[in-house]
């Protein structure tokens, strides 16, 4: 979103950049090269981080062995090529969806086993069915019972085993039958239910192992008879169902094998971090990152595969970041502005955006000459580079496209108004500013003091209620009752109790309304007051009684301080004007002075040298005085009503190259 009026600092991110000791040099310089890291002393890692760590490697493993599950599930070899630049995916989003397709993928695997183990059932119980069968036959779920009185069970034992389990079961065992399959006893019991655990803790003592019973809707024989028909139906679905599977891992199969690598590398990098708890054999550099940039930092040590680990997280509540703006390129110079008043606080408004247009409004208005504003910029070009100690430094550089925007506002008001070093063109070659206004109307209303003054004042009425807006919104964020009370209030007593005093001391209708009308505004223009005075005595308790008198006064007081946009730039055309005058009657004194060709020459050389001179000085005072005063306007009557500041400036760890150096001494 294009900031309006405010902006916010770029969000900031934790980051822990974790070294070998004997690789820490160079992660030093890589982070030096890469001049994104506002270096914080390192500290220890508190316990609920470590145990974090640990839990994220106990997930991050746990998703790689399902992965693994995954991958073992694939019939024959698969070679895949993992891509160069695979999508940036944070693990815990890799986590979640190995999880989702885990979990889409579970029911069949599940599915998968169940049918296995059937298979493997039905092939080793085969020959002890057939031996069972041909001595009794019944329901399959009369081998298997379990009832309230009763419960029977199929039982193989060694050969051996079966007459010490029958003389140990005894009494217990109400009905058996025995059949003998090669070495082994198959034997078909049926007891009471209170002796189950009994009878099954004798014959798994004795060796007995049970019979597993499946397909309980058959009888003995007939399913003797079909077992081969069941076999080849358990192998088709089964093999449907491996299908099935095979597609849905083969259909994701690249997707899962870089999901693996994400999460290994994650791994190694958590172990690393791990051990940084330590501090035995790691480097720790640990500072803030803008969110913008993290990506450049993973990204630059993996592509030089150092063991170098970085993790990052979100400033915790307790933290303070610094602070790192992040305006559109036409605004961002003003930032130098916004710095010598305050640095926003991380996560606060940045006002860069309002104070760059009014500040080079303001500026444009008071310098508005076409001569002055070309001189200023050349000024800017040629010299300034010269005034300071380095010109590449960023501050410097911000600076010079502060003065180069502003010299060409001044340029674009000194084209609309037609004015080139006062009155110069109207005294020297009788062309009058109007004639060479671009915009006639701008030209009457600057030219003329009481139209000036009167458009200072509505600039400085509007200024100054963007401001109050401002702080409003502010106290509506930050629940300040008593700041929504005050502003409320002052606007009600500017709507309305503006036109009503015009109304009832000057008799002006500002407003074409009847006398019922400014009366009501009478009462709106009390109940302001009444919020102004409530306001203040939330805000300020007892004091708030005394000083809600300055909220009121203070609007007129602050109105007024506009009043110096008129009064600058009058001031620099009728200096201009005066020099103009003043060379004029100079040059032409002397001139008069000595007769012929040589007065004249003398006249025109003394007179342009006086005139360069004059106006060279009229610039640079009238340039630092609509500086001063766009400085004291933005600060003092804007800034002041509702931003705070207190940040810390961002202050990334890197050497910047310089193209040029300066070296020796100055003699």
């Amino acid at each position: 979103m294009v900031p309006i009026l405010i902006n916010y600092p770029e969000d900031m991110l934790r980051v822990r950049v974790a070294a070998m000791k004997d690789t820490s040099s160079q992660a030093l310089a890589d982070l030096q090269e890469l001049g994104v890291l506002h270096v914080e002393e390192a500290g220890e890692f508190s316990p609920p981080e470590v145990a974090g760590i640990v839990s994220r490697k106990q997930l991050t493993r746990k998703a790689v062995y399902e992965i693994n599950e995954m991958l073992d599930s694939l019939r024959g070899v698969r070679e895949v090529e993992l891509p160069p630049n695979p999508e940036p995916l944070d693990p815990d989003d890799v986590i979640n969806r190995v999880n989702a397709l885990k979990e889409r993928l579970s029911s069949l695997l599940e599915k998968r086993e169940s049918l296995r183990r059937n298979v493997g059932g039905l092939e080793s119980s085969e020959r002890y069915f057939n031996s069972l069968a041909e001595v009794i036959d019944v329901p399959l779920a009369d081998l298997h019972y379990l009832g309230p009185y009763l419960f029977s069970r199929v039982i193989i034992f060694p050969r051996e085993g079966t007459e010490p389990f029958l003389n140990d079961a005894g009494d217990m065992i109400l009905h058996r039958v025995i059949a003998h399959s090669g070495g082994e006893d198959v034997m078909y019991l049926l007891g009471r239910a209170r002796d189950k655990d009994r009878i099954e803790k004798s014959a798994a003592n004795l060796g007995g192992s049970p019979l597993p019973i499946l397909y309980e809707g058959m009888s003995l024989r007939e399913f003797n008879t079909k077992r081969d028909a069941i076999r080849e139906g358990l192998a088709q679905e089964l093999d449907a169902l491996e299908s099935e599977i095979q597609g849905i891992i083969e259909e994701r199969l690249e997707k899962i094998v870089v999901y693996r690598d994400i999460l290994e590398r994650e791994y190694s990098r958590l172990d690393v971090l791990e051990m940084a708890a330590t501090a035995r054999y790691i480097t720790l550099f640990e500072g803030w990152v803008p969110q913008g940039s993290i990506e450049r930092v993973s990204s630059e040590f993996s592509r030089n595969g150092r063991q170098v680990f970085v993790d990052s997280r979100p400033p915790g509540p307790q933290e303070t970041p610094p602070t790192k703006l992040k305006n559109p390129e036409g605004i961002r110079p003003f930032q130098v502005i916004v710095n010598l008043f305050a640095i926003p606080r991380y996560g606060d408004w940045d006002p860069t955006p309002s104070i760059a247009y009014f500040f080079a409004f303001f500026f444009g208005l008071m310098l508005n000459d076409v001569i002055y504003a070309v001189g200023l910029l050349l000024t800017v070009w040629l010299v300034l580079d010269k005034l300071v100690d380095d010109p590449q430094a960023e501050g410097t550089r911000l600076f010079r496209r502060v003065l180069i925007i502003c010299g060409s506002v001044s340029l674009v008001m000194g084209i609309l108004s037609g004015t080139l070093m006062g009155d110069f063109l109207d005294r020297y070659m009788g062309i009058p500013p109007k004639t060479l206004a671009l915009a006639g109307f701008v030209e009457a209303m600057l030219s003329e003091p009481i139209s000036f003054i009167v458009f200072s004042l509505v600039v400085g009425l509007v200024h100054l209620n963007i401001a109050h807006v401002l702080s409003l919104i502010r106290g509506v964020k930050t629940r300040n009752v008593g700041l929504v009370i005050n502003k409320i209030g002052l606007f009600f007593v500017q709507i309305f109790g503006i036109p009503y005093i015009f109304h009832v001391m000057l008799n002006m209708d500002l407003v074409p309304l009847s006398a019922g009308a400014y009366t009501v505004f009478g009462y709106l223009l009390a109940l302001g007051v009444l919020g102004v005075i409530a306001g203040s005595f939330i805000q300020m308790g007892g004091l708030g009684s005394i000083f809600w008198v300055f909220d009121l006064t203070g609007i007129l007081g602050d109105v007024m301080s506009y009043s110096r946009l008129a009064g600058v730039g009058l001031a620099s055309f009728y200096l201009a004007s005066s020099f103009n005058l003043l060379s004029n009657w100079v040059s032409t004194g002397l001139g008069s002075a000595v007769p012929g060709i040589l007065g004249a020459g003398l006249s025109f050389i003394i007179g342009v040298t006086l005139l360069v001179i004059f106006h060279v000085f009229n610039m640079l005072l009238s340039a630092l005085a609509a500086f001063i005063h766009s400085l004291r306007l933005c600060f003092v009557e804007f800034l002041l009503k509702f931003y705070e500041g207190g940040g810390r400036e961002y202050s990334p760890f890197h050497i910047p190259r310089q193209r040029t150096v300066l070296v020796g001494r100055k003699s």
